[in-house]
């Protein structure tokens, strides 16, 4: 709809002033300048850059819904390690998440019934299962033991609190995400 026209003019106007004052940055590496990777979630009350004082250039940010360790993520890590360098990685899950909401049967059966397409009950949806560092604990261990990850390569969990904006460390995924040397 209007809407859309709407987003679409204010983002190319909103770009026009980005690329008015982008200065240098054409020359930034392709290599995060501080070495590291952050998993976050997609939720839009959560900005990586800010809460984590980043700037272009810094650092790796791969986001998706729950910030969660799926195939495709634990692949960009794979890349960002061995191809660009960074061997410290952050997975960032927070407090109030939508993801918490359902289970996949649920969702399954949702988008089934509003696509009218069997192909919803191939997919998983990946909620979050009991509490956000019971879902952190279990997306880092998986990092840690993926055959793939090498041993050095630090992994931190943390949980962003929507309420405050602090990242809280759990002290679980950070004991099984310590870098093996």
């Amino acid at each position: 709809g209007s809407m859309g026209t709407v987003n679409a003019r204010e983002i190319r106007a909103a770009n026009e002033n980005y690329a008015a004052d982008f200065g240098d940055k054409g020359s930034l590496s392709h290599d995060p300048a501080r070495c590291f990777a952050v998993v976050t979630c997609m939720d839009c009350r959560l900005d990586p850059a800010k809460f984590a004082g980043l700037a272009e250039g810094d650092a790796h940010v791969i986001r998706n819904a729950g910030g969660r360790v799926t195939e495709d993520v634990i692949r960009s890590l794979l890349i960002s390690h061995k191809m660009l360098g960074t061997n410290e990685w952050f997975v960032i899950q927070h407090t109030h998440c939508g993801m918490q909401g359902f289970t996949n049967d649920e969702a399954q059966e949702r988008f089934a019934a509003d696509s009218g397409s069997p192909e919803a009950y191939y997919m998983d949806f990946m909620p979050i299962r009991g509490t956000i560092e019971d879902s952190l604990v279990r997306d880092v261990s998986r990092l840690r033991r993926h055959p793939l990850v090498p041993p050095a390569v630090t992994i931190h969990g943390y949980i962003y609190d929507i309420e405050t904006g602090r990242l809280i460390v759990s002290k679980k995924a950070n004991e099984i995400g310590a870098a093996r040397v």
